[in-house]
């Protein structure tokens, strides 16, 4: 007799961490969602309404300045959770929330993940690790932006993604990268021309394929193994069954 499957909510790190019966509770309330590219999850300062766990998805969190100019400063994908906003009390966020990478997810209401938390146990201490974990990010994505080139930079972005998904296919557009990193798109068409000259990446059609991690971990900055080591000591990975 063959094994039951996991359910496709599990994929997300976050809920696979949940003890069991956190998890059986949880999953009465899951919403399953599309996150087409594109797709804006949040405005900046608006209060949310849901919690976001993407599974194959990835989300970019932009702050984007009064002349339209934007900048990333975080990415979530299936570790993580989309909305911290809602259970650290704020309810709202300056920055704007925008599928960087389309799949899918699910969603949980607001005034539920908010009571969760606030009945504190498991669930509580889970959520901080994990903000502790995107706090860190957003940290070296600032310290990265200010002192290092734009190819450690990029380097950096696609690691960093490619941690939140499965393989390592990338659908993005050049001019999206180029908003994300906060820098000209022919910046960043000269650095990913570099790098697949070098043999590391193959771009094509808003379609980035990469070829030797190896090669980007050696050539990228301190950054992304600050924020991969970060995220693996407060999130091991604990799967739910």
């Amino acid at each position: 007799m063959s094994e039951p499957q996991a359910h496709p909510a599990l994929q997300n790190q976050l809920l696979a961490s949940l003890p069991p019966s956190e998890w059986a509770k949880w999953l009465e309330h899951l919403e399953p969602v599309d996150m087409p590219l594109g797709q804006v999850i949040y405005e900046s300062g608006v209060t949310l309404n849901h919690a976001y766990f993407p599974t194959t998805a990835i989300v970019s969190m932009l702050y984007v300045l009064e002349n339209g100019a934007s900048a990333e400063i975080a990415v979530v994908g299936f570790e993580g959770i989309v909305g911290i906003s809602l259970f650290m009390g704020g309810g709202s966020t300056p920055s704007r929330g925008v599928v960087q990478s389309a799949g899918k997810g699910y969603r949980l209401r607001a005034s539920f993940i908010k009571s969760e938390f606030d009945r504190s146990g498991p669930v509580l201490h889970l959520l901080l690790r994990y903000t502790q974990a995107l706090i860190t990010q957003m940290s070296q994505t600032a310290v990265c932006n200010r002192h290092h080139s734009l190819d450690q930079q990029l380097c950096r972005w696609l690691l960093l993604s490619l941690d939140r998904l499965q393989g390592l296919d990338l659908v993005m557009t050049q001019e999206l990268i180029a908003n994300m990193l906060g820098v000209r798109r022919e910046g960043v068409t000269e650095a990913a021309l570099k790098l697949q000259r070098e043999g590391l990446i193959r771009y094509a059609r808003g379609h980035i394929k990469v070829l030797d991690r190896k090669a980007l971990e050696a050539r990228t900055c301190e950054c992304y193994e600050v924020v991969r080591r970060e995220y693996e000591r407060l999130l091991p990975p604990n799967i739910a069954t």
